[in-house]
């Protein structure tokens, strides 16, 4: 299969954000991420809450949903593994069984481990091709990158191939790329965005558009998919609920900040007038805080 047509057939901007390293940006607790290991942690104590909460006579929404907020996701695959040796019972199941509608989504997520939940909403087909940013800059590799992209039709973009752009886009590390970014707009005059424009099509268009704004400003990124999961042409919970949980130990105080200052409205205000219920509580639960 060639580098186009196996990109085409895919989702191509889901494909390139699966192979986004965002996670390996490792949040300083308190700065980035807004939920962090519960520091009092008690597995047994956690799943006797779990376990009260479903076998009343109503389920206890408030303490399941508190409960797995406030719990990072290492630790909430410990009180699945504990739940399972306790009562012989599949968490995730237990509680798919207790909730519905939206908020099921959401109690979904939170339980399955990271790599898997990830893995899970972007459904990537593709893995492993993207280089590893070494630490070391490469400025012959840059030049060549760039004049690569370039090619023979000089500073027309129109007028180029799109074979070496998918090879690039798809190979190099994100590091990389930055620089071959900014050294293109240096030799031609055009911004990295008006050269996929005029020579990227369709998906291929989609997804370079979508690495470029992801790595300009990833916090933003995130907050304008929040947004336009509630605001866009098609309402998406399934969105909404995903970006929450996937970036809420890594950077969602960014995201945050970005949200406050595009949209002019705190995340958590924005997520409390468009959503109710259960599920609004999930959402603030990982949300966590108004930005003032």
């Amino acid at each position: 299969m060639s580098p186009v047509s196996g990109l085409q057939k895919l989702s191509l901007a889901d494909e390139i954000l699966g192979h986004l390293p965002l996670v390996d940006k490792t949040a300083v607790w308190g700065t980035l991420g807004t939920i962090r290991p519960h520091l009092s942690f008690e597995v047994e104590k956690d799943v006797q809450a779990l376990l009260k909460a479903v076998s009343g006579k109503g389920v206890a929404y408030g303490t399941i949903i508190d409960l797995l907020t406030n719990r990072s996701n290492k630790q909430r695959q410990q009180i699945a593994e504990e739940f399972l040796d306790f009562t012989k019972q599949d968490l995730l199941k237990t509680l798919e069984a207790a909730v519905s509608g939206n908020l099921e989504g959401v109690i979904v997520g939170l339980l399955r481990p990271a790599a898997q939940y990830d893995a899970h909403e972007i459904n990537v087909a593709l893995k492993g091709n993207r280089e590893r940013y070494p630490g070391v800059i490469d400025y012959v590799l840059i030049r060549q990158d760039t004049k690569a992209l370039v090619g023979t039709g000089g500073s027309d973009p129109g007028s180029l191939d799109d074979s070496e752009w998918i090879r690039i886009l798809t190979q190099r590390s994100h590091e990389h790329l930055n620089r071959v970014f900014r050294r293109y707009h240096e030799m031609t005059g055009f911004q990295i965005e008006e050269a996929m424009a005029k020579i990227l099509q369709g998906k291929a268009q989609e997804a370079g558009l979508t690495l470029v704004s992801v790595l300009r400003n990833t916090p933003l990124y995130f907050a304008t998919k929040l947004y336009q999961a509630v605001k866009g042409p098609v309402a998406s919970p399934r969105t909404l609920a995903r970006i929450l949980i996937s970036r809420s130990e890594t950077d969602l105080l960014s995201i945050r900040a970005e949200f406050r200052k595009h949209y002019g409205i705190s995340l958590y205000s924005f997520i409390r007038a468009e959503t109710n219920g259960n599920y609004q509580a999930a959402l603030l639960g990982l949300c966590r805080a108004e930005d003032l």
